[in-house]
Order: C-alpha cells, then sequence, then structure tokens
C-alpha cells in the first residue's frame, strides 16, 4: 500500500490531491476524490462568499472525509474567502497567486495546514521559513496558469531546498507518473485533468470530451507577453490570443479577451470560443471514469511500477 507523511498531514488513504481548478472543483467533483482515499480541494477563485459557504457545506453532505479549499490570494474578497475557511473549519488550504504569509497566524490558530502551490526554488523557500505545511511545486506541464520550469525539473530542486513534504504537479494523471514523483523526491501528486474527465466532475460534456480527444501536442500557452502565461487547449480563442500577441497588443486587450473564457467552456460547453484549460497529460486521457476507478487504476499501477523498478535494481 502507498502510503506517505502527506497521508498523515492531511489524514487521507492515499498522497493524492486534487487541483483547485475555478469552474471544475465543486462540491461533486471534491466529495467523490475525498471518499475516494485522496483530498479533494473547492476551488474559490470565481466564487462569492455564500457560494463558497454552500459548496463547503454541500461537500459535507457527500463526504465526511477531510477536503480542502484553494484559496486565490489575488482575489478581491481574499479577507472574507479566509474568514469563511476558518468560520467552516477546513483542515486543509492550498494556495495560489500570492504569497499567503498575511494569514498564516490566523490559519495557524485555526489548526489548518496551509500548503502553496509555488513554481520557483526561491518562493518554496521563502514559505518554508513562514511556517507552512507542505509545498506543491508545479511544472509547466500543468493545465491554466503556470510557471517556466517543468515538473521534471522543479520537483527535485524544490525536494533539496526545503525539509518540508513536497508534492509534485503538472503532467500527473496515472500511477506511472505517481512513481515518478516518488522517484523525484515528493510525497504525493497533485492531480487535475485526469479529475477533470471523471463522470462525477459536474463541468458540461464538451469540455470533458475535449480533453479524451486532445493528443499530445493539443495544447498551447497564451498570454505570455503579459507574463502571466494560461496553458489551454487549441481553438479558437487561442488563435485570437496569438494573433493579438503577433501584433503586440496590450495586456488590457488580452486580459479583455480571456475574460469569462473559462466558464463559457466549462458550464456552458463552447470548447472552440472558450478556454478549455488542461494539461498537456491530457493526451494520455481516453476515457471518463468514475473517480473511485480512476484512483484505484492509480494506486494500483504506480504499485505495479515501484515493484517493477525494484525488481530492475535486484537484477
Amino acid at each position: 500500500m502507498i502510503h506517505t507523511e502527506i497521508c498523515d498531514l492531511f489524514n487521507i488513504k492515499y498522497p493524492v490531491i486534487q487541483g483547485g481548478m475555478a469552474w471544475i472543483s465543486m462540491h461533486q467533483l471534491v466529495a467523490a476524490v475525498s471518499n475516494a482515499g485522496g483530498l479533494g480541494i473547492i476551488a474559490s477563485g470565481f466564487m462569492d462568499i455564500e457560494l463558497l459557504r454552500q459548496e463547503i457545506r454541500e461537500t459535507r453532505k457527500l463526504t465526511s472525509m477531510p477536503f480542502g479549499v484553494n484559496l486565490m490570494l489575488m482575489s478581491t474578497a481574499i479577507e472574507e474567502m479566509v474568514k469563511v475557511v476558518i468560520e467552516e473549519k477546513i483542515p486543509v488550504v492550498t494556495t495560489g497567486a500570492g504569497n499567503p504569509g498575511k494569514y498564516l497566524s490566523l490559519f495557524k490558530q485555526a489548526g489548518i495546514k496551509v500548503v502553496p502551490v509555488v513554481a520557483s526554488v526561491a518562493l518554496a523557500r521563502r514559505m518554508e521559513k513562514q511556517g507552512v505545511d507542505a509545498i506543491i511545486a508545479e511544472g509547466m506541464e500543468s493545465g491554466g496558469h503556470i510557471g517556466e520550469s517543468t515538473t521534471m525539473t522543479i520537483v527535485p530542486q524544490v525536494v533539496d531546498a526545503v525539509k518540508i513534504p513536497v508534492i509534485a504537479a503538472g503532467g500527473i494523471a496515472d500511477g506511472r507518473g505517481l512513481a515518478a514523483a516518488f522517484a523525484l523526491g515528493a510525497r504525493g501528486v497533485q492531480i487535475g485533468t485526469r479529475f477533470a474527465a471523471t463522470s462525477e466532475c459536474p463541468i458540461h460534456d464538451n469540455f470533458k470530451n475535449a480533453i479524451i480527444k486532445a493528443d499530445d501536442r493539443a495544447t498551447c500557452i497564451t498570454g505570455r507577453s503579459t507574463g502571466h502565461p494560461v496553458r489551454i487547449i487549441k481553438n479558437n480563442l487561442s488563435r485570437q490570443f496569438e494573433k493579438l500577441e503577433q501584433e503586440n497588443a496590450s495586456a488590457e486587450a488580452l486580459e479583455n479577451l480571456g475574460k469569462g473564457r473559462l466558464r463559457m467552456a466549462a458550464r456552458e460547453g463552447n470548447v472552440n470560443e472558450g478556454s478549455v484549460m488542461c494539461g498537456q497529460i491530457a493526451g494520455l486521457i481516453k476515457e471518463i471514469l468514475p473517480v473511485k476507478d480512476v484512483m484505484e487504476k492509480l494506486i494500483t499501477e504506480a504499485e505495479k511500477t515501484l515493484d517493477r523498478i525494484y525488481k530492475i535494481k535486484g537484477q
């Protein structure tokens, strides 16, 4: 059985965290992941305060297992979001788009574990000094907002730079990816795209099918010129982004083009004009499965992969 200190830290069966994906990581998916032995994460980035509270309570109706909330620190409502998370006694918070240092003492007093998503060694070191409980080191293979380093390069460097547990993210969708993350020194993984293509995920079927149809070259990176690159599946929207960037359009023009596009794809099903955020690993995903089946296959394959590695070592 695969068990690491991540399991003990979050009180979960498997060292697998579901990524906090805006418009995707809602209570149905979150509860299913937690019930399957992982740590489901509610994505609060697009929510108002009442919706976040409602999603937390709806998740609790579906699971008695631990789950967390992802907080986007650039949100204009972040202060209120922090209050909701504390009031609702959420056990784990993952953070992105900023430094959670301002809120760490509040989280610690409430007994909440804090796990920031980072894309650089420098930020990982800073977060450890401030007292976070673990680090999610995310490579550019992931969907949505990305950094510059690959998972293969950023994970071992972060592992060597900090003493707290590191969770690998970006380009992981099966047991081979989990085993590879262990080889890099990570103690767990965060998975997004694979969980988006599950029967419990409450997004439009067109979005799920876009993931299933994707191949290894299906995604591209938009918005590089703004300093906030985003990985999406190639479509009419990505071509519009490419055209504007070639014309040296302003950051404001690019931002306006992207407004509301993730919701358009994930909730309305317009996968040509909407933003289909998903990772490069989409090319590996060939069917929509229940979360339980995804988790069981993930763990079984990881165990077989690790056994095979040990056998090779013994030869």
